[in-house]
């Protein structure tokens, strides 16, 4: 028999990465194993299943590389084969009609449950039971005629011939229903993994309040899809060594269920963003130079007659600190205009401190004199006029990056310098210190 998995959005809304975590585990472990990955669009809900929300999950698939196998199941499609099954449910004796509440408005189609104790044995939980008195009967039809979740789920597994089900582990107690509607229709019972919760820091479900938390969120602001789907992927699950960035084709080499964990994983942004800058810094060169300079471009800074080879110094000078494209013009700002912004802290802690101006005057005059103005040239005048002056190079050092740069950090100084080159550099230390 053929492995299959699918992935079941209802499309309501936005796409949570919570769900298109559940989707990235079962492709992996189906791609692994050689077996299909499905879709399946559970569309039921008419009001919120719009078309721009089914596009958000056909969209969020896309950028992560989620491909599957065959075209889309919309359960919309498939109301007759739902009612049929509760019918069939109906004859067997296995569900009932009551005129649920007693509204008079119709009636539902409970599901009657076997009365015993019953057992499941999760890949990633292991064995779990619950007691006959904690196992109700359900409403499988409601009494307007719509088939619920619960019927519609395991009809739509059973039609798409899934032998796995990998979904959150919100959905344990549904399971205990599934596994008596699987053997109540005389269908195979498929093998269950729940996966942990996505929490914050403080444990709870990780939501918008936390930062980026639905999939469009990261597309929007410029992290790269194959850095959000590698860190979807430890989320709960690790390959068994230290390996922390890899390439898809190694998650899928390593991926089993075995090794996902079951208690809640926690979402580090910070780590995220380490991860995304690692992904940054391996796109191929003339990848990276040309979405750096549409990001320039599409806020406006890259000047109209600026030269490639000054363009490709700025590029290659960033390209070790940039942790996503938006942070692009925040850190390239001052290497196009000259009208850069100052840190305030910075300019109180370096520029208005006893005895700075007086030292970049003399730095200034350093400069002016070298006869090359490079990286090493440069380091070489300000080492030697702190020795003369009796100060510490760092007396030196911050000062000049903040005249020069606005901010207290970046790139390595005396490299910067010789990117923006002496004419710029000079004036700009020349430049009265801002208020």
């Amino acid at each position: 028999m053929t492995l299959r998995t699918r992935f079941a959005p209802s499309p309501t809304g936005q796409v949570h990465i919570g769900n298109l975590r559940a989707a990235i585990f079962n492709w992996l472990f189906t791609r692994h194993a050689g077996g299909e990955f499905l879709l399946r669009i559970e569309d039921t809900d008419r009001e919120r299943s719009t078309p721009e929300a089914v596009q958000a999950v056909l969209n969020a698939m896309q950028w992560l590389g989620l491909t599957t196998d065959g075209e889309a199941l919309y359960q919309s499609t498939r109301r007759e084969a739902h009612l049929a099954a509760a019918e069939t449910l109906l004859q067997s004796g296995h569900a009932y009609k009551l005129d649920k509440g007693g509204t008079g408005k119709g009636e539902a189609v409970l599901f009657k449950m076997p009365g015993t104790d019953m057992a499941f044995r999760d890949l990633i939980k292991g064995d779990l039971h619950k007691a006959a008195a904690d196992l109700p009967d359900f409403v499988i039809v409601r009494s307007d005629g719509n088939p619920v979740f619960h019927l519609a789920n395991v009809v739509d597994d059973i039609h798409m011939g899934i032998t796995h089900v990998i979904r959150g582990d919100d959905h344990v107690e549904n399971t205990y229903r599934h596994v008596a509607l699987y053997q109540a229709l005389g269908a195979p019972v498929p093998r269950f993994a729940h996966l942990p919760m996505i929490v914050n820091a403080q444990g709870k479900p990780y939501s918008k309040r936390d930062g980026a938390a639905y999939v469009g969120d990261f597309r929007d602001k410029g992290y790269e899809p194959d850095a959000l789907f590698n860190y979807l992927a430890l989320l709960g699950w690790n390959p068994g060594d230290d390996r922390e960035v890899m390439p898809r084709e190694e998650l899928v080499a390593a991926f089993s269920l075995d090794r996902v964990q079951s208690k809640a994983a926690q979402f580090d942004f910070r780590k995220f963003e380490w991860m995304n800058a690692e992904y940054l810094k391996r796109l191929p060169p003339d990848s990276y130079r040309a979405r750096f300079r549409r990001e320039l471009e599409e806020s406006k800074l890259l000047p109209a007659d600026i030269s490639e080879n000054y363009l490709d110094s700025v590029s290659s000078l960033l390209r070790e600190r940039i942790k996503s494209w938006p942070e692009t013009t925040l850190q390239a700002g001052y290497f196009f205009t000259e009208h850069y912004s100052f840190d305030p802290d910075a300019v109180r802690k370096r520029l208005k401190k006893e005895g700075a101006p007086e030292l970049l005057a003399a730095l200034r005059e350093a400069f002016s004199a070298l006869p090359n103005f490079d990286a090493a040239s440069t380091e070489t005048a300000l080492r030697a006029l702190a020795e003369t002056r009796g100060v510490n190079a760092s007396e030196l050092i911050h000062p000049l990056r903040v005249i020069v740069t606005g901010q207290p950090g970046g790139p390595s100084l005396f490299h910067l310098l010789e990117v923006i080159g002496r004419e710029r550099v000079l004036a700009r230390m020349a430049r009265p210190i801002p208020a």
